[in-house]
């Protein structure tokens, strides 16, 4: 039976019943049955001396907040917590990085398959690793492929984005249309009125070239906009 009079830093994992230890509970039960701080601590794999390594993942996730936080944070923030030195800031780097890349793989489409504004979201949302940021992509469609370029980084208005980078970059691809795309940070995708603005600009100088505008999808982390479908092109 544990002793619960125990301090949190004289605790360790060596005093839970070896059946209600992290690992052996990821093993007897599945990784979805850990919480967060218990993953962490598989993560970690051990305290210092002073200090065990649940208190240590405990620190880790009420400093940060979240594990988004946790995954956002320097190499240099997150060894400001007692218990982490650079080792054990890379293997935290390391492992949330890869639940990154798994999360964010890039769906298999064809060029044909676009003509969903939710195909577009899903494949924007693989690419977009900071939502703090306004991001403006470009996607150039022709009858067998498509390209995905990064025309601008920042706040999104009808200045920053100019028609000649949009569409040189559809020049450059040899797309017969194209499809705008960007996100809102504030997670409301609903269109501003620069972004109407900017998509009737763009729309206008697309005709002129003969480069059709699709759509204008705007993603958020979880939902998105299409211009398409709201009948606004």
């Amino acid at each position: 039976m544990v002793d619960h009079k125990k301090t949190d830093k004289k605790f360790t994992i060596k005093d839970l019943p070896k059946e209600e230890r992290p690992r052996e509970r990821l093993v007897n039960f599945g990784e979805k049955a850990l919480s967060t701080q218990e993953l962490l601590q598989i993560v970690l794999g051990k305290g210092v001396p002073g200090e065990s390594v649940a208190l240590t993942a405990k620190k880790l996730i009420s400093t940060f907040g979240s594990l988004e936080k946790i995954a956002q944070a320097s190499l240099e923030e997150l060894q400001s917590i007692r218990g982490i030195g650079l080792a054990k800031a890379a293997q935290i780097k390391a492992s949330l990085e890869l639940g990154r890349r798994l999360y964010t793989k890039p769906p298999s489409y064809k060029s044909k398959d676009l003509n969903s504004p939710k195909k577009v979201f899903n494949l924007i949302r693989s690419k977009l690793t900071d939502h703090s940021k306004e991001y403006f992509y470009l996607i150039a469609l022709n009858t067998r492929m498509y390209s995905v370029a990064e025309i601008s980084i920042g706040i999104l208005n009808k200045s920053l984005v100019h028609p000649r980078e949009v569409f040189a970059e559809a020049i450059k691809s040899r797309a017969a249309s194209i499809i705008l795309v960007h996100n809102h940070p504030s997670g409301d995708p609903t269109p501003s009125k620069d972004d109407v603005l900017l998509t009737q600009k763009l729309v206008a100088a697309g005709k002129l070239l003969g480069i059709e505008v699709t759509d204008h999808v705007i993603v958020t982390k979880d939902n998105f906009f299409s211009f398409k479908a709201a009948k606004l092109i």
